[in-house]
């Protein structure tokens, strides 16, 4: 018989009872930051991924593990670790990046509503220091989040 937390687990991947269940939580733990990181590879072509959009200031891809039937991400090309360590001189690049993310709902359908996550270091359960933004829906999101 699994364990209550594995049940959760495999149901869905948070867990109200026994928190964040699923794996992004267990390797945000074990990130560091580099200045290579996995979306680095995809912008540089080196890793393929399902790329959606692309223009001169970000790119964006759908999650290779959807949390929604509708789950993608925007990225920066230029790499911001945490947006905890974005600064004044970012403030056109990150409207550039919601503006993009509210596009590409539109465009994916998402007309009833969506959520858009930002994770930041640890116990933000950020896996990937590149600033990312994901744009997840297509069900009805759950409250409070986690």
């Amino acid at each position: 018989m699994l364990a209550s937390n594995q049940k959760c687990q495999q149901q869905r991947p948070y867990c109200a009872s026994h928190g964040v269940g699923s794996d992004e939580v267990q390797r945000a733990q074990k990130a560091q930051s580099n200045s290579v990181t996995i979306f680095s590879r995809i912008i540089d072509r080196s890793i393929p991924a399902d790329i959606i959009y692309e223009d001169e200031q970000c790119l964006a891809f759908r999650d290779v593990s959807p949390q929604g039937p509708v789950h993608f991400l925007v990225i920066p090309r230029k790499p911001i670790a945490r947006i905890s360590e974005v600064t004044v001189g970012n403030t056109q690049l990150l409207g550039h990046l919601l503006v993009t993310a509210s596009h590409l709902a539109q465009k994916e359908g998402l007309t009833q509503g969506y959520r858009i996550v930002i994770n930041d270091g640890k116990q933000g359960a950020q896996s990937v220091y590149h600033l990312h933004v994901h744009v997840i829906g297509g069900r009805q999101m759950g409250w409070p989040p986690g």
